[in-house]
Order: C-alpha cells, then sequence, then structure tokens
C-alpha cells in the first residue's frame, strides 16, 4: 500500500539544517540531547544558550558557538546510534553493541522483513529500519497502549513508515503477542499474510510467544531473545527443543572501548639531559627554575606525534542474554 513519503534522517542525509529537522546536540562527553528545531526555540546549559533560529543554514556537523560566552556545542546528524543515546527512555532500552550483534547474528539486511515483540522506546526499531532500508518490512507489536501511541508519534514525525517512493515500511500493533500472536490486518479486518526471515523479542515471557511464531515462518528464520535472567533462557530453551528448533546458542556481550589519540614523541637523550639537570640541581642545592607552562596542542606541527590506542579501564559486561535459534522448514 501506496503512502505519501516522508523524510527519514536515519536512511536518508541532508547537509543544511532546516525548520522542523531533527538534531542530536552534542553537549559533552556523556550529554548528548535530540531537538527539534523550531522557530524561537532555545537550548539553555551551562555552556550558554544555543537559540534555534541560529542553526537554521548551518551545516551538519558545525560547531555552533553560544552567543555570549566561549561555550559550544556541536549538531550532528541523527543515526541510530545517536538516538539510542539522546532519546526519551519509556522503558530499559538495548544500546548499540547488543543491537549490532544481534543484527550481525540474525543476518538483517535490506529486503528483509523482521519481526520485532517489545518495541518500547524504539531504540532497536530505528536500528532495524536502517538496515531494511528501502525494500525490507519491520512488523513491531508492543503490549503497552500509551507507549505504543508514544511511539506512532515518534515514528511517524522520524518518516520510518515509509519509502521515499511512498512504500509502506513499517506495521506497528498494539498487542500481548504471548496471547494474541503476530498477526497483522487492514483498517477493514482483512488479514495480511506474511512470513519473517528474522524475529527479534524483548518480552519478560518469550517461551510463550514461540508458538504464535508458526504461521509467519520463512523458508529459514532466525530468532534472538533478549532476556535479562538465565532462567529466562532456560524455559525458552525448553520451548524451542519441543518446537524444533535447531543451532540454539546464547551470548553475553562485552564492550570495551578505546581511546584513540596521538601522544607527543620525546627522544630519549632529551630524557636524560633533563633528569640530569634535575640531580645537578638538587646536589647543588639550585632552587627549582619556575617555568610559564605552555600548552601543547596536539597534533602541533613543531613537534613529533605517534599515533597510540588506549583501552578503557571499564568494561561494560552483562546487559541481557542474547539467546539465538534457527527454524527450517
Amino acid at each position: 500500500m501506496k503512502q505519501k513519503p516522508t523524510f527519514n534522517p536515519f536512511c536518508q542525509f541532508k547537509q543544511v539544517i532546516e525548520v522542523g529537522d531533527l538534531v542530536i546536540l552534542h553537549l559533552s562527553r556523556t550529554a548528548i540531547q535530540a531537538i527539534t528545531v523550531t522557530p524561537g526555540g532555545v537550548v539553555q546549559n551551562k555552556f550558554g544558550h544555543y537559540y534555534h533560529e541560529d542553526m537554521i543554514g548551518m551545516r551538519y556537523g558545525s560547531q555552533m558557538q553560544s552567543r555570549k560566552t566561549t561555550g559550544y556545542i556541536l549538531l550532528l546528524h541523527p543515526t541510530p546510534e545517536l538516538w539510542t543515546l539522546a532519546l526519551p527512555h519509556r522503558t530499559q532500552i538495548l544500546y548499540t553493541p547488543d543491537i549490532s550483534f544481534v543484527s550481525a547474528k540474525l543476518c538483517v539486511q535490506p529486503g528483509s522483513t523482521v519481526i520485532e515483540a517489545g518495541t518500547g522506546s524504539g531504540s532497536f526499531t530505528h536500528a532495524f529500519m536502517r538496515s531494511l532500508g528501502d525494500s525490507g518490512h519491520l512488523y513491531t507489536f508492543e503490549f503497552h497502549a500509551e507507549r505504543c501511541e508514544k511511539a506512532r508519534t515518534e515514528f511517524e514525525e522520524h518518516g520510518l513508515f515509509t519509502s521515499r517512493n511512498g512504500q509502506s515500511l513499517m506495521t506497528l500493533t498494539h498487542r500481548d503477542v504471548c496471547k494474541g500472536g503476530f498477526q497483522v490486518a487492514l483498517p477493514d479486518g482483512t488479514p495480511i499474510p506474511y512470513t519473517a526471515e528474522a524475529v527479534f523479542l524483548d518480552l519478560p515471557a518469550p517461551w510463550e510467544a514461540v508458538e504464535h511464531l508458526t504461521p509467519h515462518l520463512a523458508q529459514t528464520t532466525r530468532l534472538c531473545c533478549f532476556s535479562p535472567c538465565i532462567e529466562q533462557v532456560q524455559r525458552t530453551v525448553e520451548v524451542l527443543r519441543v518446537s524444533l528448533w535447531q543451532d540454539i546458542e546464547c551470548y553475553e556481550v562485552a564492550f570495551r572501548e578505546w581511546e584513540a589519540r596521538y601522544t607527543r614523541r620525546v627522544d630519549v637523550t632529551d630524557v636524560i639531559d633533563k633528569l640530569k639537570e634535575i640531580k645537578r640541581r638538587r646536589e647543588e642545592g639550585v632552587p627549582k627554575a619556575i617555568k610559564a607552562r605552555v600548552k601543547i596542542k596536539e597534533g602541533d606541527t613543531a613537534y613529533d606525534w605517534d599515533r597510540i590506542a588506549k583501552p578503557d579501564s571499564e568494561i561494560s559486561s552483562h546487559t541481557s542474554f542474547l539467546l539465538f535459534a534457527t527454524k527450517r522448514a
């Protein structure tokens, strides 16, 4: 069914910011905020005041200075990864390490048909829509009525429901799939038959939903269940075995960031000479020379630099268990 096409900033790219555009504000390393550019709007924080009207006409990726202070923010183009960090939380969400791993294991690609149960805050939904491109389709289900309507409004604003040529890309349904299954219908009640190559279940009791998948299984269907507790995994595995699912695997994703930067190269002889000078001053009782501190900017061409990569001391460990299985016709 053809619908009116809308601009989807998560699958399409534009250079210049206009009224009504979604912009991700990078305020600091740990502070990211999403706004819709609105005439008269203003963002206030400890770095200064940033007026929406000043953003209009600027390029995505630009550094925006505050009018009255030396503070600045970055105006970034939306991506699923940035949206995951900036979205309004209606539920617990999946983050990029889990999302990328699940997408790869489920072989989600342009043209795929995917079932998602547990729309929640829409974090994974945005990533799915980018992966499916203009030729796939996502059937996503949410049992909580208010969350479902908020998600619907958000997806409409982001242009996720239709492709650039007006083709329907997503069907959002309010239903408890553990009781009502995964069927969908037209507004007049006519059932829409479909099969899916990938299924993602973010549910408290995924084992109760597995039996309802049978009418919607493709020639080969890959399944992932996102479960915080090992007891949930055990119960789901029991049902999967009875239902003759194969290749059952369980994973946890541990994530560590690496910092890549330049460090100034210091010659060994210079270090030795400096140590000798310090030792001489101590022996002679000469006071330590006070020098003005000079901040050397990283990459200054007056110095030699080496590239280094340093792992973060902290590892983001258990978020949930990721249970995978495959069903072949």
